[in-house]
């Protein structure tokens, strides 16, 4: 049965988060009104999934999320919030945040994407897809350039550095080039974070 840890500070709306989940067969493993206070409680019971608001009183929920992923690695984390503009949504993903929906959704989007990441599938909901197309482009220029996002693309098929370089007739110096300025540009610490980002993102494609 999957678990969920629910937080947002408005108690109302926990119960009835509670209510629905539970409904569906989901096992609530816990609330929090508080971002430290959730942090202990995702340490304690280790739920598959983590529902967070991202402003509660002590401190936000892209902090409190990097903090529950420090402490629960196998824990994924959903945003639910009132929030949909393209800074949060960026936040969240740097911070870990595997799904994310405006709480404008129907009960049946909310178990839907609990199910989703509890298996491991990234979903977001339409709207928020849409934000996150947008979130690729700085001040209308692209987040990448078209051979950055073609390494990046021969990453994501599993190639090595040399297998990119030889796909792509460039040298593997080159390829190394590109990846730094990846990195950078994507806030990211190695290939494959990278990777995941431009996957959440919509900059490349599975094939």
């Amino acid at each position: 049965m999957t678990t969920v840890l629910l937080v947002d500070d408005h108690t109302v709306l926990r119960e009835g988060l509670r209510r629905s989940l539970e409904a569906s067969g989901i096992r609530v493993a816990g609330e929090s009104g508080e971002g430290r206070q959730a942090v202990e409680a995702a340490a304690a019971t280790q739920p598959d999934v983590v529902l967070m608001d991202v402003a509660l009183p002590d401190q936000d929920g892209i902090d409190t999320t990097r903090q529950v992923l420090e402490r629960c690695p196998d824990t994924q984390v959903v945003m639910l919030t009132m929030f949909a503009d393209g800074a949060t949504l960026q936040a969240a993903i740097r911070a870990g945040a595997v799904g994310y929906l405006v709480k404008d959704c129907t009960t049946a989007e909310i178990v839907g994407l609990v199910e989703a990441v509890a298996a491991r599938e990234t979903a977001m909901s339409a709207q928020v897809a849409e934000s996150l197309l947008r979130v690729e482009s700085r001040l209308g220029e692209p987040l990448l350039s078209p051979r950055e996002v073609e390494v990046l693309q021969a990453l994501a098929t599993g190639a090595s550095t040399s297998e990119v370089a030889a796909r792509l007739f460039i040298s593997v110096k080159t390829v190394k080039n590109h990846l730094a300025n990846i990195y950078e540009k994507m806030d990211a610490r190695d290939r494959t974070q990278a990777v995941l980002q431009a996957l959440r993102l919509g900059v490349i494609r599975l094939r």
